[in-house]
């Protein structure tokens, strides 16, 4: 399929500067719209703030560099947006800041999205969606494995606003008929991260908050990729996650020993993820291909 011209925003965050360049290689080209550029061969950088609806609509409905100036034929058009643009997490501002950034940001970048014909819009979500995460104090979930149909209950500002996230996309996806796809993401690993693994095995309890999720961030790159290969799905909500959990030890003896008293609604593998990557491994395609094992030794 040839490529597309894709409208990035937040790629130069954790996630977005290992996905963009596997979007790269596919041979998409990436106007990456954040605070600060990103350094990386063959992606185009503009400085914008989401927050400012003006500036998604001229950022979106412009240049990606002074080559597409040459056709004489004006702005080509975006085929597509991916937006993770966001406060990532609690704590780094206060919590009203992170709320208004995070919801405002996404209405903006959908509304420019839609109001100007893009089709196919992928945002950033969460596994903070499920109320575990940042929790106040230690809650488990209702039930296991923890799949879309989870009834989303998060207590914190960055977990709300990705819940609103996800009902001002189906809004959007409902009353123009674009295909938008929310990916609740789960905790984001780099390459040079899996040597904090062994620290993870000693002392599992560290992976509780996150329900031993974790996606590989170049694995993250070809979910995003599938999701802007795939159309017709209309409103759509995703886990992006691996396919095992962030353990070395096997999925009933975490139940055992974490979730005694969880419901279990399902059979499991040996070594399935609690937070199920299932939904996108049937409709979207996806194989893993950076499983924590071909990284850690020992």
């Amino acid at each position: 399929m040839a490529g597309k011209r894709i409208f990035f925003t937040g790629g130069s965050g954790k996630a977005g500067r290992h996905v963009i360049p596997w979007l790269l290689e596919r041979g998409h080209r990436v106007l990456n719209v954040d605070k600060v550029p990103l350094q990386a061969e063959g992606v185009d950088n503009l400085i914008a703030d989401i927050t400012d609806s003006g500036q998604m609509f001229d950022a979106m409905s412009g240049y990606a560099n002074f080559g597409e100036l040459d056709s004489g034929d004006g702005p080509a058009g975006f085929d597509a947006v991916v937006h993770f643009a966001a406060v990532p997490r609690i704590l780094i501002h206060p919590d009203n800041e992170t709320f208004r950034v995070n919801t405002i940001g996404t209405y903006n970048v959908i509304e420019a999205a839609v109001k100007l014909g893009i089709r196919k819009i992928v945002v950033a979500s969460s596994e903070t969606t499920y109320g575990v995460c940042f929790s106040d104090g230690r809650t488990p979930p209702r039930s296991l494995p923890v799949e879309e149909d989870y009834d989303v209950d998060p207590m914190d500002s960055y977990g709300c606003s990705k819940v609103v996230n996800e009902v001002t996309a189906r809004s959007f996806a409902r009353r123009s008929g674009a295909d938008i796809y929310a990916l609740r993401i789960g905790n984001v690993i780099e390459p040079h991260e899996y040597d904090r693994f062994p620290g993870f095995f000693e002392n599992p309890e560290v992976r509780y908050r996150n329900i031993f999720c974790y996606i590989d961030a170049r694995d993250l790159g070809q979910i995003v990729h599938r999701c802007l290969e795939t159309d017709g799905l209309g409103f759509q909500i995703f886990n992006a996650g691996n396919d095992t959990n962030s353990s070395n030890l096997p999925t009933a003896e975490l139940l055992e020993r974490f979730y005694p008293q969880v419901p279990v609604t399902r059979d499991l593998g040996e070594h399935e993820a609690l937070f199920s990557n299932r939904k996108i491994r049937e409709v979207l395609g996806f194989r893993e291909e950076h499983d924590w094992r071909k990284y850690v030794k020992g």
